[in-house]
């Protein structure tokens, strides 16, 4: 096997106990960037100097016995919605080309703080907007499980990188079901974290709390290895939190016997592909297996879907309609689309909007009294071409626009609540179907803690793409 082939967390022991060096690491992983990113197009912006430079400074505090941060020497690439200071930073749209901010944002500040080797970006949708990662800057990321694919989005680069070995785990951002998604479709855990549990900053909104940040990787404790180091309070953020997302000495090991869990097969009747739905089925014996008791329930999430794209209309409409007015020919056409969207709400529509957002926190909240997780498909449809723009239909059902297809995930981000793609099965085609598990507020910790268990309970997520 393969040193890049080893989790994060076997990774770190072997820096720390000096078996292997952190340039030495960095080369095993640069290696494997040549090798298939220039067929998947996951990193697009690579800086292996200033990398080795970073690796190699972190090797000598460890020779001589310096303090050293809790990621010491292992590598990442950021992605690129995220402002990394000396490194250009697109958004994916040809207004921010060539952009080289003179800052870090808030996580990278922190991921700094931990001594990980920053080696660049990892691609993403023009301004992160959509789950299929394409842009007029970088062009298209491919799956790794079939590079005529969807890697999925807006987290697409990241996790196609950790998926073929190019990244040991990666940073992403969720709003729409952007770390969801595209773990998904690579097979990989990602985690949609509580609003503040990882600071942003800086944000156009900061009290929005749509929009959040949260690890992907190959396994639970990987996963947990890198929140760790990307939680915690910012004062700058005014949404932050200070308490962090496990129990000090927390374990990841728990016994679920007794568990209730609640299964929703199509979360309030969306249309599914049958092979979503075989696979997402398929993953359920694995939760029996671990002494999980799997009722059919789904919370009230009625009104979710006007609710969630009223609210992300507005956003963009804040955020990017004057610069519309003046750079329109810079955008996407869906990007267009829901800008314009926002600027034509009435204020009726938005107070209805904020007045829901309330409701179906609520209801969520009550739903997981009586539940410690509901389960359902992540995404609604298998990986697809990577020369669509997103899913026109699924099934009979038409999709009237690029959001439509990811309602199994939005209708879950308007609530509030933490939730994990888990890796779940896999299609006739060998195409990986994820499972969505919403967890309790705040408690991404008993969200770790299940993958975690299902991870013993079967070898779905150790299977490799063929890349």
């Amino acid at each position: 096997m393969s040193i890049i082939d080893s989790s994060a967390v076997d990774l770190l022991a072997l820096l720390d106990r000096r078996e292997i060096s952190s340039v030495e690491l960095l080369h095993a992983f640069s290696e494997r960037i040549d090798a298939v990113n220039p067929v998947l197009n996951a990193i697009v912006t690579l800086d292996l100097e200033g990398a080795r430079r970073s690796a190699a400074a972190i090797d000598s505090k460890r020779v001589r016995g310096e303090p050293l941060g809790a990621l010491a020497g292992l590598p990442i690439a950021i992605k690129d919605l995220e402002a990394v200071c000396g490194m250009r930073t697109t958004q994916g749209s040809p207004l921010y080309r060539d952009w080289v901010p003179d800052y870090d944002s808030a996580m990278v500040e922190r991921l700094r703080r931990a001594d990980v080797v920053i080696l660049g970006k990892t691609n993403v949708p023009e301004f992160g907007l959509g789950s299929h990662t394409f842009n007029s800057v970088f062009g298209a990321t491919r799956n790794p499980w079939n590079t005529q694919l969807s890697a999925g989005g807006s987290s697409g680069g990241a996790a196609a990188a950790v998926a073929s070995g190019m990244l040991p785990f990666a940073d992403g951002s969720d709003f729409g079901g952007s770390l969801r998604n595209p773990a998904s479709f690579n097979n990989l855990l990602g985690l949609r974290t509580s609003p503040g549990r990882i600071a942003r900053f800086p944000a156009h909104d900061g009290f929005a709390g749509h929009s959040v940040l949260g690890p992907i990787a190959r396994t639970a404790g990987d996963a947990a290895l890198l929140l760790a180091a990307m939680q915690g309070a910012d004062a700058r953020d005014p949404l932050s939190l200070a308490m962090p997302a496990k129990p000090r000495h927390g374990q990841l090991a728990r016994d679920f016997r007794g568990v209730r869990i609640a299964y929703s097969e199509t979360l309030g009747g969306l249309p599914i592909e049958k092979e979503v739905i075989e696979a997402t089925r398929l993953a359920l014996p694995r939760l029996e297996a671990i002494g999980c008791v799997i009722e059919e329930a789904e919370p009230d999430l009625v009104d979710a879907d006007g609710t969630f794209e009223t609210l992300r209309a507005l956003g963009l409409a804040s955020q990017y309609g004057p610069m519309l007015k003046s750079q329109r020919h810079q955008f996407k056409d869906s990007a267009v689309w829901n800008i314009e969207s926002g600027l034509s709400l009435s204020v009726a529509a938005i107070a209805q909007a904020i007045a829901n957002r309330t409701r179906l926190y609520q209801s969520m909240r009550r739903f997981l009294q009586t539940y410690e997780f509901l389960v359902a498909p992540v995404a609604q449809v298998l990986p697809f071409p990577i020369e669509w723009t997103y899913p026109q239909e699924i099934g009979d059902a038409p999709m009237e626009h690029y959001l439509a297809w990811m309602r199994s995930c939005t209708r879950i981000s308007i609530t509030a609540h933490p939730a994990m793609s888990i890796p779940g099965g896999f299609s006739s085609r060998g195409l990986p179907v994820g499972l969505q598990v919403v967890g309790r507020w705040h408690d991404e910790w008993s969200l770790l803690q299940l993958a975690h268990a299902m991870e013993s309970a079967g070898d779905v997520a150790l299977r490799r793409p063929p890349i």
